[in-house]
């Protein structure tokens, strides 16, 4: 299966989530990873699985991801899978308890990448996922690779 993993990252988490899901045994054979800055448009046509991830910038993916995702034809993505990912501050360790409930309320990049994706004509074939870091840079949480190369092994 033609895999296409495109990611923005700021300090470097999720291009290593990227790096590592493209990895996974059922994805390495034909995978293509790249950034987003580096990505054209017609290099995601005859992706049969497109993985997008962001890190969580002011409850958003960053603008790269947005506006790339934006610049897609309605129907740009008919007929493949995709699955959005992000990197994410985890909620229980956001102090004090109104920031944990502004967050709550802001959301993640991961659902609004996956929105995108869908109107664009994509089949999700995952529930957005978020993956953590340990602070605003970083770095990921122990077992983060692990469980995202988990999630990617559940694909289909």
């Amino acid at each position: 299966m033609k895999t296409f993993i495109m990611y923005d990252s700021v300090f470097g988490n999720t291009e290593k989530l990227a790096q590592s899901i493209a990895l996974t045994p059922s994805i390495k054979k034909n995978c293509v990873v790249k950034r987003v800055t580096e990505t054209t448009i017609e290099e995601i046509y005859g992706t049969e699985l497109l993985l997008v991830g962001s890190p969580t910038r002011g409850f958003r993916p960053t603008e790269a991801i947005a506006a790339f995702l934006k610049k897609l034809p309605a129907d740009a993505l008919r007929g493949v899978k995709a699955a959005a990912f992000d990197t994410r501050i985890p909620l229980d360790s956001i102090k004090p308890a109104i920031f944990r409930a502004i967050v709550k309320r802001g959301g993640y990049a991961a659902p609004m990448i996956a929105k995108e994706l869908t109107a664009r004509g994509a089949t999700l074939v995952a529930d957005p996922e978020g993956f953590f870091v340990e602070s605003s840079e970083g770095p990921l949480a122990a077992g983060e690779l692990e469980r995202a190369v988990q999630w990617a092994v559940a694909l289909k």
